[in-house]
C-alpha cells in the first residue's frame, strides 16, 4: 500500500512539475498578459500609439519588449506608463489608472470667441473717447501693452502665461481700427495652449489655437460690447 501511494505521489509531483513547465515556457514564448484598468470608463487607452479600448482591456507583452500605455480623456490628465517583459522587470498581472482632473481645463471654458475678430461699432463715442475707454478694458485683463498706436487705432498686449500640471497656455488681446465713418473697432482674445508644462512664452511653434478660455478672460469681449458703443 505505501508503495502505491509512493509511486502515485512521484506520478504526480512529476506531472505537475510537467504542465508548470509547459505552461512557463508557453509563456516565454508568448509572451505576457496585463489587465488594464481604469477610473473613468470611457476613457482611452492606447498601446504604442494605437487606440485599443475603453475603459478596461488585456493586452499581452511579448518577450524582451516593452509596450508604452497612455490613458486619456478630455478634462482629465493624460496617465503614461511603460510595461516591460524582461529578466530586470518586476511583472504585475494588472495595473489600475486612477485618473486625475486637468487643472487647465478647470481653470477654463469652452467658447466661440477665441481667436476671432469681434467688431465693435461705436456710435455714441468719438474716437479719442473709445480708443482711452479700450485702453482702460484690456489693462484690467492683462497690464502689460507690447504695442499701441492711437493714430492708426492699433493695440496689442504682451503674452499672458499660465502654467499647468499637463499645459501651457498663453492669452493676448489685439483691437485694431477697421473702419473711420462709422468708427469700427475689431477686438481679437487670442488664447493659445501647448500641451506640455511650463512652455517658454516665446516658443510659437509649439502653440496652437485653443478653443477654450481661461476663466480671468472670459468676460473681456462681452465688456468691450456692452461699453464701447
Amino acid at each position: 500500500m505505501k508503495k502505491k501511494l509512493t509511486s502515485l505521489t512521484i506520478l504526480m509531483t512529476i506531472c505537475f512539475l510537467t504542465l508548470t513547465t509547459i505552461e512557463a515556457a508557453a509563456e516565454v514564448v508568448g509572451g505576457k498578459k496585463v489587465t488594464i484598468g481604469v477610473s473613468q470608463s470611457d476613457a482611452e487607452i492606447w498601446v504604442n500609439g494605437k487606440m485599443v479600448a475603453k475603459g478596461s482591456t488585456e493586452i499581452k507583452v511579448e518577450k524582451n519588449s516593452c509596450a508604452n500605455i497612455s490613458i486619456r480623456k478630455v478634462g482629465f490628465l493624460e496617465e503614461q506608463l511603460e510595461i516591460c517583459n524582461n529578466k530586470t522587470s518586476i511583472w504585475e498581472k494588472s495595473k489600475y489608472f486612477e485618473m486625475k482632473r486637468d487643472d487647465s481645463y478647470d481653470a477654463s471654458i469652452q467658447t466661440d470667441i477665441a481667436n476671432v475678430d469681434i467688431e465693435l461699432i461705436v456710435n455714441t463715442m468719438d474716437k479719442d473717447t473709445a480708443w482711452k475707454l479700450i485702453n482702460q478694458i484690456v489693462l484690467n485683463y492683462i497690464d502689460v501693452i507690447e504695442m499701441t498706436d492711437k493714430e492708426t487705432g492699433y493695440l496689442r498686449t504682451a503674452w499672458s502665461l499660465k502654467a499647468f500640471k499637463q499645459n501651457t497656455v498663453r492669452t493676448r488681446i489685439i483691437v485694431k481700427e477697421s473702419s473711420t465713418d462709422p468708427l469700427v473697432f475689431k477686438a481679437k482674445l487670442i488664447s493659445e495652449f501647448s500641451g506640455s508644462a511650463l512652455t517658454s512664452v516665446k516658443a510659437d511653434e509649439l502653440y496652437k489655437e485653443w478653443d477654450r478660455v481661461l476663466r480671468s478672460y472670459s468676460d473681456v469681449i462681452s465688456e468691450f460690447q456692452a461699453r464701447v458703443k
